[in-house]
C-alpha cells in the first residue's frame, strides 16, 4: 500500500521516465524503501479523501482572511537576502526524529520556544508538522506565527514562519497559508519533476516562494528546472541518514558550473538563494557556509537541545563582524558546548543501546573505562559498539575534531 501511494506521484506524468529519474529505487521491483519514502507515502495515505475543488477553495479563502487578519505573507527570498552581509538563520521547532525519537518534554508550548528564538534574531523559523515521526501538528504551526509576530512586534517585523512537511500536494500548500506558513519545504527526492513544478507554480500563485530541498546532482538539476527560486541543500541523507556537510559546497560548485549566480547580496531577477540545511551547530559551521556565498543556515537540534536556545543562538555570531570578534575569544562555542551552559559528561557505559539513552537524555561526552579492576570495564568490541552507536545518533562516520 505504501509504495503504491509513493508511485501515484509520478504515474500522472506523461513522460515518467524522465519526470522520475532522480528517485530513489524507481521502477525497481526490487527496492525496498527508505524511511523518507515511508513517510511520504503515509501522508500521501494520511491526506486521501480530504482533497476536494471545494475544500481546496476553502483553505484559500481561509488563507486570505488570514493574512487580513494577521498580516500579509512575507517572500522568503527578500527575507533571506536582506539580512546580508548577516548570515539568515532559520530555526527549527521540532518535537522528534525517526533516528533520534523525541528530543523534548511532551508539553513543550512551540510558541514559547519559537518566540526565544525570534527574540534572539531568527530570521525564519522552520516548523515540523508531520505527526507520526515528528510529532508535530498544524496547531504548532499556527502557534509559531502568533507568538513570533508578538514578540517581533516592538522590532517592527517578524520572522518568516515555513512549514517543514513531506508535500505532496496542493492540498498541502494551502492549508499551511492558512495557517500562517509564509513559505512551504518540497523535497525533490520524493516528487516527480512535473510534480514539482505545479507545486511550485501553486505556492507562487499563494504569494508564497517555497524553499526547494535537494541532496544529490540529479535533484538539483530537477530543482533548476522546475524554476526553484530559494533551494536548500540537505547535507543530510534523508534515505540513509548519513551526514555530510561537505555536501553544500558541492552543490555550490555545481551551480556556478551550470552559470548560476548564488551570492547572498546579488540582485538580478535570475539570482538563486542558497541554503544549507541540517548538521550545523556552532560559529565556525555558520562561517564555512558564508565563504562560499550561502545565504542562510538551518539549525534545529541544537538549538531545541539547548537549555538556553537565545544564548545558543547568540553563539553562532550570524554577523560576519560578530565572528572575526569570536576567534581572539576563547568563549566561542563548540559543537557540544555553548557558551555560559554546563557540559554533561556521563562515563562508565558499557553498551551501545546505554549510549544511544545518553545521547537522547543530552549528553555531551560519552566515557569509556577501560581499567581491567574496574566493575565498568568494557573489551575492545564493546567499545567499538558504543562508539558506533553514538557515531550513529549523530549521523555521522567519522571522529569529531
Amino acid at each position: 500500500q505504501l509504495q503504491t501511494a509513493l508511485d501515484s506521484l509520478w504515474r500522472s506524468s506523461k513522460q515518467p521516465d524522465y519526470d522520475a529519474r532522480h528517485i530513489y529505487g524507481y521502477k525497481d521491483a526490487n527496492h525496498e524503501m527508505s524511511m523518507l519514502q515511508i513517510i511520504t507515502a503515509t501522508r500521501i495515505l494520511d491526506y486521501q479523501g480530504k482533497q476536494s475543488p471545494e475544500s481546496l477553495q476553502q483553505l484559500e479563502q481561509d488563507a486570505v482572511t488570514f493574512a487580513k487578519e494577521h498580516g500579509p505573507i512575507l517572500d522568503l527570498a527578500s527575507v533571506v537576502s536582506s539580512q546580508y552581509p548577516s548570515m539568515a538563520l532559520a530555526a527549527e521547532f521540532k518535537r522528534a526524529s525517526p533516528s533520534k525519537g523525541r528530543m523534548v518534554d511532551a508539553d513543550l508550548s512551540c510558541g514559547d520556544q519559537t518566540a526565544q528564538y525570534a527574540r534572539a534574531g531568527a530570521n525564519v523559523i522552520s516548523v515540523l508538522t508531520e505527526p507520526t515521526w515528528f510529532q508535530g501538528s498544524l496547531e504548532d504551526l499556527r502557534q509559531a506565527r502568533e507568538r513570533t509576530a508578538k514578540s517581533a512586534a516592538s522590532a517592527g517585523s517578524r520572522p518568516a514562519i515555513l512549514r517543514k512537511e513531506f508535500v505532496v500536494n496542493e492540498y498541502m500548500i494551502a492549508e499551511a497559508a492558512a495557517n500562517g506558513a509564509d513559505t512551504v519545504l518540497l523535497i525533490v527526492a520524493v516528487l516527480p519533476q512535473h510534480l514539482l513544478t505545479t507545486l511550485i507554480d501553486y505556492s507562487r500563485s499563494l504569494g508564497m516562494e517555497p524553499l526547494v530541498e535537494v541532496h544529490a546532482m540529479e535533484e538539483l538539476e530537477v530543482a533548476l528546472e522546475s524554476d526553484a527560486k530559494v533551494i536548500g541543500v540537505n547535507n543530510r541523507n534523508l534515505h540513509t541518514f548519513q551526514m555530510d556537510l561537505n555536501t553544500t559546497n558541492v552543490m555550490a560548485q555545481q551551480l556556478s558550473k551550470a552559470g548560476k549566480t548564488y551570492a547572498h547580496n546579488a540582485e538580478a531577477a535570475d539570482n538563486i538563494i542558497l541554503c544549507s540545511l541540517s548538521g550545523m551547530s556552532t560559529a565556525d559551521d555558520v562561517d564555512r557556509y558564508r565563504q562560499i556565498g550561502v545565504g542562510m543556515c538551518l539549525i534545529g537540534e541544537s538549538l531545541m537541545r539547548s537549555p538556553d536556545p537565545q544564548l545558543a543562538i547568540r553563539s553562532l555570531c550570524l554577523n560576519p563582524t560578530e565572528y572575526e570578534k569570536s576567534k581572539s575569544s576563547t568563549a566561542t562555542a563548540s559543537a557540544s558546548y555553548t557558551r555560559g551552559t554546563q557540559i554533561v559528561k556521563v562515563c562508565g557505559i558499557t553498551s551501545g543501546s546505554d549510549a544511544t539513552v545518553a545521547c537522547q537524555a543530552g549528553a555531551n561526552w560519552i566515557g569509556c573505562i577501560f581499567v581491567p579492576k574496574s566493575k565498568r570495564c568494557v573489551t575492545k568490541e564493546q567499545a567499538k559498539d558504543i562508539v558506533s552507536a553514538v557515531r550513529t545518533f549523530g549521523e555521522r562516520t567519522e571522529a569529531v575534531t
